[in-house]
């Protein structure tokens, strides 16, 4: 797409933002016209006062002069009150933009599937939700506001000189299209620069992000020097990203002031010989001079933005990158609310593939499972068991078969009510920045004190918890470095807890936990799976013995089902695996 054209489709993406906020811009722009005024009347005082100087001095008296004075302090006087309007309450609504796009960003985000985070960097997400957005408030701001300006100013002085003369005006404004084609490569070439260098400021801050939440593994194996010859290698990227913009940059004001200075010259020589001349008077041409002054202060104002333009365009550019990227998976226009969960679940004939280059994960699956079922899913490692688990809430669409709970297909509910009637503990446990409390309370935002203390201690955790310094109140640290894995797993556990699901998943959730806080965590899991349709993905097989069913999972799909005994006494691939689990006990 050509700028101009791309340039015009991210305006009509980015006005609507400016809707909220019209009285503040169309206030801020009476400002901006005021502010035009001490400019464009200088130079007719200055004109006034010479023309009679030259014609007749005894024309101006000192009331005259003290009254003109007097007259151009009001105008300066407006002119501050004006500026620093636009100063403040315009930066002000350039933020309150900036802060709009962040939250439709930020929700947008919120909205999109696992498949979209499973190949976007954090880094470049965090990237263009802040850093990029910070110059739209500039842009807001100053892009209605700089090109107002100039229009009044290039208009006002084109009418004036016009009255001045003509020929002389109409080479003077010769120029100014020449000046824009010219410098019309080194505008496009910014563009791309700011892009690149967008681009790569988020790699360094997906580097960074990944080496500091990795540090410890950095430190055991002494691998400090790796990651600063990781972390020198993106910061020469993004410097030389940073040098090929500075350069464009260069180049695109090196053409303007060349062109400033051809102007002025062009008017100070043909200027001068039309005076010779008699086509235009000594007052005539010092008013001109100081207008084409006024003028090329108006496009240097426009050039020196065309820079922040470029970024402020980029950021937007980026912004829309984002908000264009529709959710693989949103509830059907008719889609209803749950209701009331019994717990029945049926996977039938259902298909799923990450993408078609790596084929099905699973292929014509079915499978029952009545309410209240514990069912333990095994099997080697990619037989897919993790990828059926995620399915039920959908966090990946199934590509074939339908999946039904209580006899209702979970494409026809909303996502919200399906999601609140499933609870899942996982392997890698994420608790938040924050307190014990707000970490429980995470599985039912607003909870009471006291279901937060009923969860944790059916999870187990209230013992050590009233032992922490602040108790429930107690910080976390990020992602809960302050606890133990098997405290942490606990606390995941309460937090299932208090939103009390009728459906539970449990992904390996003790497979990283020493044997004393296995027991313990598994304890806990024992508990919560009461009365719940249970899903639990196992590595340690001996904690699902007791399972109402257990599947083994192939890249076959199922191909045993039953108890444990059962299993065993087939001595098919249960058998082994279990076997091969215990011989290395």
């Amino acid at each position: 797409m050509e700028t101009k054209g791309k340039n015009k489709a991210l305006m009509k993406r980015f006005l609507p933002y400016f809707k909220k906020y019209y009285p503040i811009l169309v206030l801020d722009l009476f400002c901006a016209a005021l502010t035009t005024v001490c400019d464009l009347v200088l130079p007719l005082i200055v004109k006034y006062i010479t023309n009679a100087a030259i014609e007749d001095i005894s024309k101006l008296s000192v009331g005259i002069v003290l009254a003109v004075g007097a007259f151009y302090i009001f105008l300066r006087l407006v002119d501050a009150g004006a500026n620093y309007y636009m100063a403040t309450y315009g930066h002000i609504m350039g933020t309150r933009i900036e802060t709009d796009m962040r939250q439709d960003l930020f929700s947008h985000l919120q909205r999109l599937s696992f498949s979209y985070y499973d190949d976007m960097k954090i880094g470049q997400l965090m990237s263009r939700i802040t850093s990029d957005l910070f110059d739209v408030t500039e842009f807001a701001h100053h892009c209605p506001e700089e090109f107002f300006i100039a229009g009044i100013k290039i208009v006002g002085s084109f009418a004036i000189l016009c009255t001045m003369n003509v020929p002389l005006t109409v080479i003077l404004f010769a120029v100014l299209p020449l000046m824009f084609v010219c410098t019309r490569r080194s505008r496009k070439k910014m563009r791309s620069a700011f892009k690149e260098q967008r681009h790569e400021l988020g790699e360094i801050n997906s580097q960074v992000e990944d080496s500091l939440l990795g540090i410890r593994v950095v430190k055991s194996f002494a691998n400090e020097t790796e990651e600063g010859r990781k972390f020198q290698k993106g910061n020469r990227r993004f410097f030389e990203a940073k040098a090929a913009a500075y350069k464009y940059m260069g180049a695109f004001h090196t053409t303007t002031r060349i062109f400033d200075g051809v102007m002025y010259i062009v008017i100070v020589v043909i200027g001068a010989l039309f005076m010779l001349r008699g086509k235009i008077s000594p007052a005539e041409y010092t008013a001109y001079l100081l207008y084409v002054s006024t003028l090329l202060m108006s496009i240097k104002r426009i050039v020196e933005f065309s820079e922040q333009f470029e970024r402020g365009m980029t950021g937007i550019e980026r912004f829309t990158e984002i908000m264009d990227t529709a959710p693989e998976i949103s509830d059907l226009p008719d889609a209803e609310d749950m209701g009331s969960v019994k717990g029945d679940v049926r996977f039938d004939n259902v298909s799923f593939s990450y993408n078609e280059e790596k084929g099905e994960v699973i292929s014509n699956l079915t499978l029952e499972i009545k309410a209240g079922e514990n069912v333990a899913i095994v099997g080697p490692s990619g037989s897919g068991k993790t990828t059926l688990c995620n399915l039920l809430p959908r966090f990946y669409e199934i590509s074939g078969g339908n999946i039904y709970i209580d006899g209702k297909d979970i494409r026809q509910l909303t996502m919200a009510s399906l999601r609140s009637h499933i609870g899942v503990v996982q392997q890698d446990v994420y608790l938040f920045s924050g307190t014990v409390k707000e970490n429980i309370a995470y599985g039912k935002p607003g909870a009471t004190d006291e279901e937060i203390m009923k969860a944790a201690e059916l999870a187990g955790a209230h013992e050590f918890i009233s032992q922490l310094p602040q108790g429930y109140d107690t910080y976390v640290g990020e992602r809960g470095v302050m606890l133990s894995g098997g405290q942490k797993q606990r606390i995941s556990i309460a937090r299932v807890f208090v939103k009390n699901p009728p459906i539970l998943i449990l992904d390996e959730a003790t497979s990283a936990l020493d044997n004393e806080s296995e027991l313990i965590v598994q304890q806990s899991l024992t508990e919560l799976a009461k009365n719940r349709t249970t899903f639990t993905i196992a590595h340690r097989l001996t904690t699902i013995k007791n399972a109402t069913v257990i599947i083994v999972l192939t890249d076959e799909g199922i191909v045993e089902k039953g108890t444990h005994q059962e299993l065993m006494d087939k001595k098919g691939v249960y058998y082994s695996l279990y076997s091969l689990y215990e011989s290395k006990k």
